[in-house]
């Protein structure tokens, strides 16, 4: 099994509403995403996925929530803005135009929200 793996971050404020304790409050992160691509054989390139285009997907689906306040931004609408939240999105948005296994959603460098697909 070959699997490849691709880095983006974006900027973006949130508050966890509900939540009993200060991420109540608003709050940023430099967020880390980590977009990853299983594959048991290569292309002809010998390949698992082109990094570059993966960047590319991925950086699209990023572009909207760059720099913006996540609980009013129009694909998160009607979510509690958690990192498990955006790393659902995230695949999801990622899936419909390329390949994924995972997607790993870093607040910080301690804290990380997986979603993957059984």
């Amino acid at each position: 099994m070959f699997e490849v793996k691709i880095t983006r971050d974006f900027s973006a404020a949130h508050r966890v509403e509900d939540y009993p304790g200060n991420c109540e409050k608003l709050h940023g992160h430099n967020w880390k995403v980590e977009v990853i691509v299983r594959s048991p054989v290569l292309d002809s390139l010998g390949m698992v996925v082109d990094f570059r285009k993966l960047k590319e997907i991925t950086d699209e689906v990023l572009g909207p929530l760059d720099h913006s306040y996540l609980n009013e931004a129009g694909p998160l609408r009607g979510l509690n803005p958690t990192a498990e939240n955006l790393a659902r999105y995230i695949f999801a948005e990622v899936a419909k135009k390329g390949p994924v296994h995972r997607v790993n959603v870093f607040e910080t460098e301690s804290s990380v929200a997986s979603y993957f697909e059984g």
